[in-house]
């Protein structure tokens, strides 16, 4: 790596400075260390929470302020560096060095990974106005003011951003049509039973569905989006289009580091990609210990919960990270909450509550265990079944 003029040595350099890279600073400095922190950022906003993106931020619910994770004088207190708006380009593992876009040279005692995703986009949605995907604090906001211009929407995904925004979209009065490859809404990742209770909320709220279906690619005129093609050739005219088609871990700069980045950064047990470096979040694929296989989960509990393994591990202790895989979903007046495995084909059985009002818990079986417990407005109810996955984890 050829050395710009402007080297900064510290300690610690962090780069992402979302909900896990703000994690791994504050930890550190709960845990005593008192030594240089820098935490590099892409985007120029202080660190935010990405789930109210595609709901209180994106219905207007919130100002962008509130989904800051903490105020100036908290991130001031923390005695670090935040470089925000110049995104790192390069790494040296061996020299632990860190190069940025700006041409900055950041050198380091340890490196942590913590860049997160990158939206999976359709082959030239770059060049028409009015497509979106949805990860960034801007993302949501340009997706705002198109749809507070009026017309139609049109969603492609019905995965949980896909839903979500259907969801708040629809919420706004706007109109949606959600388009989907899966026959029922979140089925892949919780079942049918679920799958099927999410997609009569949506009709019932008067979202169009088209699910089932395979999505060709976009129709424009005059530079901006005028529908969105199905492979059957109809075309569903919309002024909007969000493409929530999945995400894929952002590794493009990790190219030619000597990491292995399939599918996310390769870790340890202990989130560790190569001696001083660690990766956490959405980024990191690690080997659970419990589990004997490795995980990578894209939800912001898991990020800040790994991070403080991160952190420990990184001033000297060795601890693994074995958590149990959780996320949760808002849509209209259903709660979701997701602890544990939905493998396809799991039993369910509504242990309490009822289906009919919208309010129950759900235990998913497989070979004889416990795989998973989910709660649809019963959260805390949810939370006192999370012992019956996590011993059958530990089997």
């Amino acid at each position: 790596m050829t050395v710009p003029d402007d080297v900064v040595p510290d300690d610690v350099v962090i780069v992402g400075a979302s909900a896990g890279g703000l994690a791994v600073a504050e930890a550190l400095r709960r845990k005593g260390y008192q030594g240089g922190l820098t935490l590099l950022g892409a985007e120029s906003h202080p660190p935010y929470d990405r789930p109210p993106l595609s709901k209180q931020v994106l219905s207007g619910v919130w100002a962008r302020e509130r989904a800051y994770l903490r105020q100036a004088d908290e991130l001031s207190a923390l005695e670090a560096d935040f470089l925000l708006g110049d995104p790192a380009v390069r790494l040296d593992v061996a020299a632990r060095e860190v190069l940025t876009a700006s041409g900055r040279l950041l050198r380091a005692r340890a490196v942590v990974l913590a860049t997160g995703l990158t939206p999976v986009r359709f082959q030239g949605q770059d060049g028409l106005a009015g497509v979106h995907t949805l990860r960034t604090m801007d993302d949501a906001l340009g997706l705002r003011e198109d749809l507070l211009d009026g017309g139609r929407l049109v969603v492609v995904g019905e995965g949980v951003l896909g839903a979500e925004v259907a969801a708040t979209a629809r919420g706004m009065g706007v109109d949606v049509t959600l388009v989907g490859l899966g026959d029922a809404v979140l089925a892949d990742q919780l079942g049918d039973l679920v799958g099927g209770m999410l997609t009569r909320l949506h009709a019932e709220r008067g979202v169009r569905l088209r699910l089932g279906v395979a999505v060709e690619g976009l129709s424009g005129s005059g530079g901006r989006v005028s529908g969105v093609r199905l492979a059957s050739g109809e075309l569903l005219p919309a002024e909007t289009v969000v493409v929530a088609i999945g995400s894929r871990p952002a590794t493009g700069w990790l190219h030619g580091s000597g990491l292995s980045v399939r599918d996310g950064v390769r870790c340890d047990s202990r989130c560790r990609a190569a001696p001083g470096v660690y990766a956490v979040g959405d980024l990191a694929s690690w080997h659970h210990e419990k589990l004997d296989r490795r995980l990578r989960l894209e939800n912001r509990t898991n990020a800040v919960e790994q991070a403080r393994i991160v952190a420990a591990n990184l001033l000297g202790e060795d601890r693994p990270y074995l958590p149990l895989p959780y996320f949760w979903t808002d849509q209209y007046d259903a709660k979701i909450q997701a602890h544990g495995f939905f493998p396809s084909g799991a039993r369910v059985d509504v242990v309490e509550g009822d289906l009919e009002q919208n309010r129950f818990v759900a235990l998913y079986h497989r070979d004889g265990k416990v795989t998973g417990v989910l709660g649809w407005n019963m959260a805390k109810a949810a939370r006192l079944h999370r012992g019956r996955v996590a011993d059958a984890i530990g089997d």
